[in-house]
């Protein structure tokens, strides 16, 4: 009772009745439809239908002149906080095509009269550089960086991928509580805090920026690196919405907090690629989405372009069970993975229906399977897509190709593949069949040009797999976080070829950089494949000298040493030649530094002489 008591004051308190109520509750809404005393009252219902949905609505004002309503209305909420709603949510509302609406708080206009007509120019902030935010694309050797957290998250490292071994460039104890994650193009490194994220970029790692989100777990970047989206579940009320903050990553400034009660379909948001609205697409400003069955009403996909909101397709689905959308990266492709239940039989069918978005009316073709679904992945930069499929240990591995004329073919299937996961390389043809966790880690290798097994391997409990920027090399790892033995991460060429072993103590998580997108275009990137015979002679006599650069390594690291050691010697024999008369003095004028010299010339003598003779009688025995 007790507590009921007090949470009903602690509400009546928050809810208490303040001088200003009167008109802070009140919102004034321009550009509304002007009409006579016959379409009133539809207008009414209008109006109310569109800005109850934010609160309870207590007064209605629509101001007349000449038997016809002015254009601005006036609204009263219960309280503020309904008001506020609106004014955030309802302005800009596009009514029809000559009607938008502005809507505002009647308290605002009191702070718009008060505003000097003559302008002050905003402070100058001063410039804070962080450096060559890219520096790192800068590295001769082409050398990508990767991070990894190891000593069970106690520590953070940045290191530049050798062949021979990994090169240290930062390491830092405690940087971040849970895990880091890079930007979309590399430029920033977002470590982890109760009190919130922390951005972190140029040649020695400042902190560029704080972002204060109590409690975050989670966070996603735009693809153009202008915002932050974070997540919390700590910090969601009610009024003042803050599970989700969609931050402005240069200022640092809250754009928008959203309501969550759920965090299981991370992330929430996706951005179209310039980061001005968002979108389902990676390539342009369409959305994609589904509506289950209701009733005799099919199941559709839709695909809406933004912001005009243009149905440019619809698919009718039958029977279905659940849908899966699934992007190509270039958004060349959509396939839908549709699970479903043909009447009259048992168990689920599933259909891939592939959306071909670059032809004109975008037509659909389907793969249909009846076994089940274990992974399905896009090539990135292709039209080819992989599928596992079936049961283990019979499952599947089917590649398909996407041709021009309108057909789906399939290239290859490898039947009894220990594999539960497909990784792509970033450029395409080459991927990775892999068994991760339960599987002990089996690898397959495989080039998908003529899809052929280019190795088959083994790490045992490995927990992921990531590809490096330029698709040369692949790493395979076992987390703490997932197994607590065997911890360390591998190194691998595209083809299979082991190149690394890297043990971490209670080696946590690796993330490889990412790169930004080519500055040359594709006609300078044409030049340089069909030129490449000319660029790969100068490539193969760097990797030869990288080769010897270990005996090269070897062979200075001993001349430095005799070099130290000629000094070293050379300072002690002129200490010892200015000791000399303190030394004869010390013995008598006698001079000890030549007893030891012309060994060579010495004659050896033996001599014998008689000391003592004594008999003791020990008795009889």
């Amino acid at each position: 009772k007790y507590f009921r008591l007090n949470t009903h004051l602690v509400y009546v308190l928050r809810e208490k009745p303040q001088e200003a109520d009167g008109i802070d509750s009140v919102i004034v809404v321009d550009n509304v439809p002007q009409v006579g005393p016959d379409r009133l009252e539809k207008l009414k219902n209008v109006i109310h239908k569109i800005f109850s949905k934010f609160g309870k609505i207590t007064n209605e004002f629509y101001p007349e002149a000449d038997g016809k309503t002015k254009g601005y209305i006036f609204l009263e909420y219960s309280i503020p906080s309904h008001a506020h709603e609106a004014v955030k949510n309802a302005d800009g509302y596009k009514l029809d095509k000559q009607h938008t609406f502005r809507v505002n708080l009647f308290t605002d206009f009191d702070k718009y009269m008060t505003i000097s007509d003559e302008w002050e120019p905003p402070e100058k902030q001063p410039f804070k550089d962080f450096g060559n935010l890219r520096h790192w694309l800068e590295d001769p050797d082409c050398r990508d960086q990767y991070s990894v957290i190891y000593d069970s998250g106690e520590k953070t490292g940045i290191f530049s991928n050798d062949v021979k071994e990994p090169i240290e460039v930062e390491e830092r104890a405690r940087w971040t509580e849970t895990y880091v994650r890079w930007s979309p193009k590399g430029t920033y490194l977002a470590t982890f805090h109760q009190r919130g994220i922390a951005l972190w970029g140029g040649e020695k790692f400042k902190q560029i920026q704080r972002f204060s989100h109590q409690g975050v777990q989670l966070i996603d970047f735009s693809p153009c690196e202008r915002y932050v989206v974070t997540f919390s579940p700590l910090m969601d009320t009610k009024d003042d919405p803050q599970a989700i903050i969609i931050w402005d990553v240069l200022t640092g400034q809250k754009k928008r907090g959203f309501h969550c009660e759920s965090s299981a379909h991370w992330p929430i948001f996706k951005w179209s690629p310039d980061g001005k609205d968002f979108s389902w697409s990676p390539g342009d400003n369409i959305i994609a989405f589904w509506v289950p069955e209701d009733k005799d009403i099919p199941a559709r996909v839709t695909l809406m372009q933004l912001p005009s909101r243009n149905e440019i397709r619809v698919r009718n689905l039958f029977n279905v069970v659940d849908c899966k959308l699934h992007w190509q990266k270039n958004g060349d492709y959509l396939c839908v993975k549709v699970d479903r239940t043909p009447k009259g039989t048992q168990g689920i069918v599933t259909n891939f229906e592939i959306f071909r978005m670059r032809e004109k009316q975008v037509p659909v073709d389907v793969v249909e399977m009846k076994e089940g679904i274990i992974a399905f992945a896009w090539e990135p930069n292709g039209s080819r897509f992989a599928v596992l499929h079936g049961e283990s240990p019979r499952i599947n591995a089917s590649f398909y190709h996407v041709k021009s004329n309108g057909k789906i073919d399939l290239i290859k299937m490898f039947d009894k593949q220990q594999a539960n996961s497909i990784f792509w390389s970033p450029q395409g043809q080459f991927l990775v069949l892999a068994g991760l966790r339960s599987m002990n880690g089996a690898l397959a290798f495989v080039d998908t040009s003529d899809c052929t097994m280019m190795n088959i391997a083994e790490h045992y409990m490995a927990s992921d797999v990531e590809w490096d920027p330029t698709g040369r090399f692949v790493v395979t790892s076992v987390s703490w976080w997932s197994h607590k033995v065997d911890n360390a991460y591998w190194l691998w060429t595209f083809q299979g070829r082991l190149l690394q072993k890297n043990n971490k103590d209670r080696f946590c998580q690796l993330l490889w950089r990412p790169r930004p997108p080519s500055l040359l275009s594709q006609e300078q990137i044409k030049a340089i494949k069909k030129d490449l015979k000319k660029y790969s002679k100068i490539f193969e006599q760097k990797d030869r000298l990288s080769q010897s650069k270990a005996s090269k390594e070897l062979v200075d690291k001993r001349r430095t040493m005799m070099e130290e050691y000629r000094k070293y010697r050379e300072s002690a024999m002129k200490m010892y030649q200015e000791q000399r008369p303190l030394r004869l003095e010390l013995r008598g004028g006698v001079d000890t530094d030549d007893l030891d010299s012309n060994v060579d010339d010495w004659e050896e003598e033996t001599i014998e002489f008689f000391i003592n003779e004594e008999i003791i009688p020990i008795g009889d025995l």
